[in-house]
């Protein structure tokens, strides 16, 4: 079972356990020097963009338990945010489409 699925499960197992977000935050961190490391590889995009799918969700969970502290729950959901981000700008762009192609190979 590779790590992704382990820290999924974990993340389900935990999500209606507000009494352990330590592990969360545990998890988190590791998952974050995981793509860190990753990211600086030429070849890990896919893994990379799974990678900070999963780190996204663990901070929308940690940001959404309420015995959290306020300021971590703050910064969770902001960190949350601008991960989110950062997988959307990371998502392939669908092709533009050629309006009139036609004309372009007579241009040519």
């Amino acid at each position: 079972m590779s790590n992704e699925s382990l820290m999924d499960e974990a993340l389900s197992s935990l999500t209606g356990k507000s009494t352990q977000p330590e592990l969360l935050v545990s998890a988190v961190l590791h998952l974050m020097s995981h793509y860190s490391v990753n990211s600086a590889q030429t070849n890990g995009e896919q893994a990379c963009l799974k990678l900070a799918s999963v780190i996204e969700r663990h901070l929308k969970v940690l940001a959404n338990l309420p015995d959290l502290a306020p300021v971590l729950r703050a910064t969770c959901l902001q960190l949350s945010e601008q991960w989110a981000r950062l997988i959307e700008k990371s998502l392939p762009q669908p092709a533009k489409l050629r309006r009139f192609p036609w004309r372009m190979a007579s241009a040519v």
